[in-house]
Parts: C-alpha cells; sequence; structure tokens
C-alpha cells in the first residue's frame, strides 16, 4: 500500500500538479489533496481509487520502493531510469 507521502513524493519527481495526476488517473483533485494530507498507508481509500493513482504515477516512469523491502528505511519513490 503507498502513502500519501509517496504520492506527493511522485508528483514532485515527475513535476506534476494535484490537478495533473487527478486528470491521469480519474479521480477528483479533492481525492488527490485529501490522500496527500494522510500519514502512511491509504487505508482510508478505496483499494481501486489507490490502484488509479499508482497506476497513472508509475506509466508517468515512477517506481515506488516498498520500505519493508528496500533495507533503506521507509517507503520511497524513485524516476525509472529512461532506458
Amino acid at each position: 500500500m503507498i502513502t500519501g507521502a509517496q504520492i506527493r513524493s511522485a508528483r514532485a519527481i515527475i513535476k506534476w500538479e494535484q490537478k495533473q495526476l487527478a486528470q491521469a488517473g480519474g479521480v477528483s483533485v479533492e481525492t488527490i489533496k485529501r490522500l496527500e494530507k494522510i500519514d502512511g498507508p491509504l487505508l482510508s481509500a478505496t483499494g481501486n481509487t489507490v490502484s488509479k493513482i499508482q497506476v497513472a504515477l508509475e506509466a508517468a516512469g515512477v517506481t515506488f520502493i516498498d520500505g519493508e523491502y528496500s533495507g533503506m528505511g521507509g517507503p520511497g519513490v524513485r524516476l525509472r531510469d529512461p532506458a
């Protein structure tokens, strides 16, 4: 499960405004704003909403890092190598 901080970070790394993510993910800007305020996993959101957002960001080149398995101490994001 991704976090609100990961969504904010993902948008920053690809230089997207909330409106752009909302359009790409087929959700409202208000939904993006609400989810980005949540600390930790997005348990209050439906799986479908989170999936739409994650798919849109991944299509734009973002890779989500699960902190549990990353060995880096927490969840994060990175920009996929354009190769």
